[in-house]
């Protein structure tokens, strides 16, 4: 069941390399929650009910609801229009996020560690290469905050692939980490938002002191 979820969830960044529109990425964003709750709840092996509430919160309540809720507001508030707006093709960015998944795929088959589950260490790479991959393909600046939050699903996919018990501290730094530095994304956006109608990377080049 787990490999089904984790096949499932990279399936959605193929979907997100093509996607136009930035709702869209929101909405894989919340299935991406959702799928990482189930995941991590039949990977731990010893589970109380703070472990479960710890789960609900950094999968559910923070991935899954709060952020694209938020980005959602800041996208209202700056009138930001929902068009992505990628530098290449979508057939384009469907070829390289393959590849990049491909890439992810024959490195893990060169690590030899027992402890360490293949599956996972795929899944959490590919993350990792492409939230950089959309970073750096998007116009946008909310796209880049996006992408970001991709990085931060492979960095929590990759905590479970070193062992069965999920480091929980360690997670909840990650979460504090995200939230702290959305928090202040937003306020740049609502501030940004005074200046430039719809900013993106090219307009910030016209931004003087």
């Amino acid at each position: 069941m787990t490999d089904i979820l984790l096949i499932t969830f990279t399936i959605t960044l193929l979907f997100m390399s093509i996607a136009n529109r930035i709702y869209t990425y929101l909405n894989i964003l919340i299935f991406q929650g959702f799928i990482l709750f189930g995941v991590t709840f039949i990977t731990l092996t010893d589970i109380n009910t703070t472990n479960l509430i710890l789960i609900l919160l950094e999968t559910i309540v923070f991935k899954a609801l709060a952020v694209p809720m938020f980005i959602k507001y800041i996208i209202k508030r700056n009138s930001i229009t929902r068009e992505a707006e990628p530098y290449l093709p979508n057939f384009i960015s469907l070829i390289i996020v393959t590849l990049i998944i491909v890439i992810t795929i024959i490195l893990s088959s060169a690590v030899e560690d027992q402890n360490l589950d293949k599956t996972f260490f795929v899944v959490a790479l590919s993350n990792l290469f492409i939230g950089l991959y959309l970073i750096v393909s998007r116009k946008k600046i909310i796209t880049h905050v996006i992408g970001y939050l991709v990085i931060e699903n492979g960095v929590f996919v990759l905590a479970l692939a070193v062992g069965n018990e999920m480091p929980m501290l360690l997670n909840l730094g990650i979460m504090l980490d995200i939230f702290a530095s959305v928090l202040i994304l937003g306020i740049f956006f609502n501030k940004l938002g005074d200046v430039l109608k719809d900013p993106d990377v090219n307009l910030l080049r016209n931004l003087k002191d």
